[in-house]
């Protein structure tokens, strides 16, 4: 271990293409540990079983060496499965009361806020340290009591930013931490590293950096506090380091069988934000399982949002590789085929066409971080349009590749007319029906009572109805295209191949007529109900 960390900071002071290539190396070690975690987790069970095996066997009048076991139970579960280390505490709890130990009952009370504050559990971690009288407790209970306090208060701060409590909330964090310092042991891993915190609390980056790669040289840390140790240093560092720093930290927590920790997440994050999108797949895909076993909901959710967004950009990039290739195409037959001018405009307003459904599909996923109670509605409408979408490309391609194979045919036999009655053929007009008649039968098929709930909002005489050989008109078309989420006036007119003011004209007369008036109608617009087509089939 020893090795490999020396190894690690001779790096962080090398040259840059070094220091890349042992950044990538050590992501090839993280996903080699990945694949590796059920043999980690399965120790962690077996020790876990023999644990239990133990507990069972131990009689029920002895109730020193009963909690001795569930402490450590409860030191396995705690980083690993929220509900089972719950569990333990409150048999600890229970043990101590009726060991009638006073130490050891806020020992308890203290592992039970320490679980309940990585939970976000505040005000409940904040009565454990109430039910505590600090001054009759023993100086390592005294320790743990001021690092739960100081954790709590440094937590809450985090999560409370109003200008008004977060600094008490800190000043407090401080005192707690100070008192903890105060506490440690010399030369141990308690005192390195609360005096790394209070260094980085007050801007002394280079003294906490001293005490965390000081840490990580011992021997004192196991493998989950080098992982939080690792994690602490690269929020003191940029760039590479940063990168390299919680990667080591990632590592660390899968060979501890750490599940509540956001090493992996943070690196999928930055991973993503780089544009490796498969390695941060792979990474918050990891992250995902690991908050499901913990049972941690709220990182869950927000692991769900990034790997949706993550989802949209892979969408996005296939996409953008498809426009590449048929922008490669366009060339070669505009140069091979300068005559068909025609041909090549079509193909250019395809092209056009594609890029504005993507600005919808990326206006759509910005919305979706915020609005996390719609995703299954959104991921129902994208499956149903996007899947539409892919299959107007692929005949547009084929219609593109026979055009192409009967023109240069046509042009090789020099027969010009045929060439341009084949041009003719292309009847855009069809084309564009049959792009609207799918769009309003999809539409219709998401909102089925989307013309009734339309029309609700207007008076019995300003009413409007498709006609008989209609679905959808002009009028309701625009405003199913809000309904989706698509509120741009400019992106409505050319989706709908009108100019902006008539569309505006359209939206205005309509508002003015309806019982409700300005936003309200466009906000009622958006109540209209969606159906869950996979419910229904159900």
């Amino acid at each position: 271990m020893k090795v490999l960390l020396s190894v690690f900071f001779f790096i962080i002071v090398s040259c840059n293409a070094k220091c890349k290539e042992y950044t990538d190396s050590l992501l090839r070690v993280l996903k080699s540990e990945i694949l590796k975690k059920k043999i980690y987790d399965g120790e962690k069970d077996r020790h876990i079983k023999k644990l239990k095996e133990t507990l069972a066997s131990v009689p029920k009048s002895d109730f020193y060496t009963q909690y001795a076991i569930c402490d450590k139970l409860y030191q396995e579960y705690k980083d690993f499965i929220f509900d089972s280390a719950h569990v333990y505490t409150e048999k600890l709890l229970a043990l101590s009361r009726k060991m009638n130990d006073l130490p050891k009952l806020y020992e308890s009370k203290i592992k039970l806020g320490t679980i309940q504050s990585s939970w976000g559990m505040f005000k409940e971690t904040f009565e454990c340290l109430s039910q505590i009288d600090v001054n009759q407790a023993p100086d390592s209970v005294k320790l743990r009591y001021y690092e739960l306090k100081s954790k709590a208060y440094t937590r809450q701060a985090l999560y409370n930013t109003d200008e008004f409590y977060s600094p008490s909330n800190r000043a407090e964090s401080i005192k707690a931490l100070t008192a903890a310092i105060r506490l440690s042991k010399p030369g141990s891993y308690e005192k390195y590293r609360h005096l790394a915190e209070l260094c980085t609390i007050y801007g002394q980056n280079d003294k906490a950096t001293a005490y965390c790669v000081k840490l990580l040289n011992s021997n004192l840390p196991t493998y989950h506090e080098r992982a939080m140790i690792a994690h602490d240093l690269s929020n003191l560092t940029t760039g590479p380091q940063k990168i390299r720093l919680i990667t080591l930290a990632a590592i660390y927590d899968i060979r501890s069988s750490t599940k509540e920790t956001l090493a992996i997440f943070t690196l999928g994050k930055i991973l993503m934000d780089e544009g490796k999108i498969e390695d941060a797949e792979i990474l918050l895909q990891e992250a995902l399982d690991q908050a499901n076993i913990y049972g941690n909901k709220m990182h869950k959710i927000e692991i769900v949002a990034i790997l949706t967004t993550l989802s949209a950009q892979k969408l996005i990039n296939s996409e953008n590789k498809k426009n590449e290739i048929l922008t490669y195409l366009i060339t070669i037959l505009s140069i091979a085929i300068a005559g068909v001018v025609f041909i090549s405009v079509v193909v250019y307003t395809r092209l056009k066409r594609v890029k504005r459904r993507e600005a919808i599909v990326s206006e759509k996923n910005q919305h979706l971080d915020g609005l996390n109670k719609k995703l299954s509605e959104d991921a129902q409408i994208k499956e149903e349009y996007i899947g539409y979408f892919f299959d107007v490309i692929s005949g547009y391609i084929l219609k593109l590749e026979k055009i192409k194979r009967n023109t240069e045919r046509k042009i090789k036999i020099q027969n010009y007319e045929e060439l341009l009655h084949l041009a003719n053929q292309i009847d855009i007009k069809q084309e564009r029906h049959i792009l609207f008649h799918t769009f309003d039968n999809i539409f219709l098929k998401l909102f089925p009572n989307f013309i009734t709930s339309f029309n609700a909002l207007l008076k019995p005489e300003d009413q409007i109805w498709p006609k008989d050989n209609e679905i959808l008109n002009t009028n309701l078309r625009i405003f199913a295209l809000m309904r989706l989420g698509i509120k741009d006036t400019q992106t409505i007119a050319n989706i709908l191949q009108s100019a902006v003011s008539t569309i505006y004209t359209y939206k205005t007369r309509i508002k003015s007529k309806a019982l409700v008036h300005g936003d309200d109608f466009e906000n009622k617009i958006m109540e209209i109900n969606f159906v869950d087509i996979e419910s229904v089939h159900s």
